[in-house]
């Protein structure tokens, strides 16, 4: 069974580098450009992890993530904000917001995967 992240991202570059970096990587992809739409995803999917933009259109990364904590079949999957935050104490907030990791914009390559791959279950991650 192939390990599925959903990309909840309305940045067409920011979601085409994720897409691509995590397919690289043997991961399949899903997507979304809304937060309503990553909703959906999440609840009709059950992928394994969300990597969700703070910023998006409909419904924000805070609101995905109140409800993806508060429906008992999403609660334990986890989830990394990516956002153009980046000051001083902006992690330390969403990490307190109870976001599982956080990932400033730009995006790094060569961290990215290892970060996420942080957060799966060892039988979940791609072996390379």
């Amino acid at each position: 069974m192939t390990t599925r992240i959903l990309i909840a991202e309305d940045h067409p570059a920011s979601l085409e580098l994720m897409r691509y970096l995590l397919t690289a990587s043997g991961y399949e992809v899903l997507t979304a450009a809304d937060g309503e739409e990553a909703l959906a995803v999440m609840r009709a999917e059950r992928p394994d992890l969300l990597i969700c933009d703070l910023q998006m259109p409909k419904i924000d990364g805070y609101e995905v993530l109140r409800q993806v904590r508060q429906d008992p079949g999403l609660r334990h999957i986890p989830v990394i904000a990516v956002t153009a935050f980046s000051m001083v104490g902006d992690r330390e907030r969403v990490l307190a917001a109870g976001f599982d990791d956080y990932q400033s914009k730009p995006i790094e390559p060569e961290n990215i995967i290892s970060q996420m791959e942080q957060h799966l279950a060892v039988s979940l991650r791609v072996r390379r």
